[in-house]
């Protein structure tokens, strides 16, 4: 079976195509899905670069966001048939630990033999490419903003970091909910094609600061109410916390995921009690939040953002594009 498998720890140079990986085996209570689509993650960059605490036994395929076609049905598998089109979830959220494409293959590869705790129909009216680019970022972007954050109608959302797979998502469902959406790109370019899927404003960090232009657009936070954005949305994290705590009005709520730029950050605790402002962590996504996705793109009210899809061979291309910050929304690759 053709696979790109990470061989180990470094750069994209442990990426290796092969043409003899085992070909899987539906055991019992686990079916077979022929491999459509595999999303393209920071995730998998982390896992190939090594990350502190999980051990990752290498060999191994990466790529956790998947769907295609049941091709083969193992033993004491009920209500599952092969031809059903499938969204893998990486996560069996069944007391399971690990993650396919990270501590178990992955989507780099034509097929994969997994439970039948980790399947959700795809429903009609959904591509599986549009089911493939779910998990990690739009899931993850559904449980902060609507699961846990509750956005509503006609609140400012600004979102930090807005290009990437987390960023895009976090754009859309905000429009989509009916918010005033700022979004926050290193490029002009990036900002025009956040403003194609939805932002109604655009502020590019790398030429000012991100606060002055808040403020030039709602004005100043004060301590009696106004001015500022009602959600900020901010995963990235390292120095980047504090100017964008500032920009929060009174009573305003800062929804976080991750801190791709760093953990370590400074809070301002003179604006988290002045402004009354509260802070809302969110982790990963349930199997209810993709279900959601799954219903909102059969419905016409959402369109993921695939920036690209590339074959199997042009997987180290794909993480480049990541590593490079060329992408807005979802690499694919397909196997």
């Amino acid at each position: 079976m053709r696979a790109a498998i990470t061989v180990g720890h470094g750069e994209r140079d442990q990426i290796k195509i092969v043409d003899d990986w085992t070909d899987p085996v539906a055991g019992e209570g686990q079916v077979v899905v022929d491999i459509a689509a595999c999303a393209v993650n920071f995730h998998d960059i982390f896992t190939r670069r090594g990350m502190p605490g999980i051990k990752i036994p290498l060999p191994v395929v990466v790529g956790s966001d998947m769907a295609g076609t049941i091709s083969a049905v193992g033993a004491d598998v009920a209500g599952w048939s092969v031809g059903d089109r499938v969204l893998i979830d990486p996560i069996a959220h069944d007391g399971q630990t690990g993650m396919l494409g990270e501590t178990a293959d992955g989507g780099r590869a034509e097929r994969i033999a997994v439970g039948a705790g980790h399947l959700i129909r795809v429903p009609d009216g959904v591509t599986l490419e549009q089911a493939a680019s779910l998990p990690l970022a739009y899931g993850t972007a559904h449980r902060m903003m609507i699961t846990q954050g509750r956005i509503k109608a006609g609140e400012k959302v600004l979102v930090m970091g807005a290009s990437g797979g987390v960023g895009a998502a976090c754009v859309q469902l905000a429009k989509m909910t009916g918010c005033e959406v700022i979004a926050c790109a290193s490029s002009d370019s990036k900002i025009s094609r956040l403003k194609a899927i939805g932002a109604d404003h655009g502020i590019n960090y790398a030429t000012g600061s991100i606060l002055e232009q808040v403020k030039a657009l709602y004005g100043k936070p004060k301590v009696y109410g106004g001015g500022g954005v009602d959600v900020l949305v901010n995963f990235t994290g390292g120095d980047t916390m504090k100017e964008s705590q500032r920009c929060l009005t009174l009573g305003g709520r800062l929804l976080t995921c991750g801190a791709t730029a760093g953990y370590d950050v400074g809070i301002d605790m003179r604006f988290l009690w002045t402004f009354e402002h509260l802070m809302i962590g969110s982790n990963g996504w349930s199997r209810e939040d993709l279900v959601a996705l799954l219903d909102l793109i059969a419905a016409g009210k959402l369109d993921p953002v695939i920036d690209k899809i590339l074959p199997l061979e042009q997987t180290a291309e794909a993480e480049r594009m990541l590593e490079d910050r060329e992408v807005v929304g979802k690499v694919l690759i397909r196997p």
